[in-house]
């Protein structure tokens, strides 16, 4: 069985740590655990690696994120993927930092790269990873923080918190996401 992982990002490194591109690094440190290498490919950068029999496919979109969409359709038509085994991770200014929701599907709640996804696919019915990046900013200010980088405290907590979120991907891909949702979600 194959899966397909969307970490959601900007390329380039002015964008690198920042809490924008969270679904890059989870994916990095994914890849990093089962030494799996990215390379450039078209509309992303991808790795894969085999994980108790199901073939993980890795992208992270390099069409900055507001044409996420593009990048995910491409993917998914060509690594002959359904929906459901796609997984699309993100960051959410309406959680906590470092919480994390898993959803069979759900609404883009006005996240550029899940409305991209929801406008190429034509729905919203697709599995999405939210990391909580929280929301202290002042009004008017969302696209400043996002992307900006993380304070030094939460930089001290993300190595806990992107381990859980592999550790969730996983679990998403070998025992479902109904399994997964009950053991992991804040």
């Amino acid at each position: 069985m194959k899966y397909l992982i969307a970490g959601l990002g900007n390329i380039g490194p002015e964008y690198e740590l920042t809490r924008h591109n969270i679904g890059f690094l989870i994916l990095d440190q994914l890849a990093d655990k089962h030494t799996a290498d990215f390379t450039v490919v078209r509309y992303a950068e991808k790795a894969e690696f085999r994980f108790k029999g199901r073939q993980i496919h890795l992208i992270k979109p390099s069409t900055y994120m507001n044409l996420s969409g593009r990048a995910v359709a491409y993917w998914l038509n060509n690594l002959g993927v359904e929906p459901e085994q796609l997984l699309v991770v993100v960051d959410d200014v309406a959680l906590p930092f470092g919480s994390l929701r898993l959803r069979p599907r759900g609404s883009a709640a006005g996240h550029n790269g899940l409305v991209s996804i929801e406008e190429v696919l034509g729905h919203p019915n697709y599995p999405r990873l939210r990391f909580g990046i929280g929301n202290t900013y002042p009004k008017g200010y969302q696209a400043d923080y996002v992307l900006s980088n993380f304070t030094q405290e939460e930089f001290n907590q993300l190595p806990a918190c992107i381990d859980k979120a592999c550790d969730m991907i996983l679990s998403f891909a070998t025992s479902g996401i109904e399994k997964t949702m009950s053991l992991y979600n804040d």
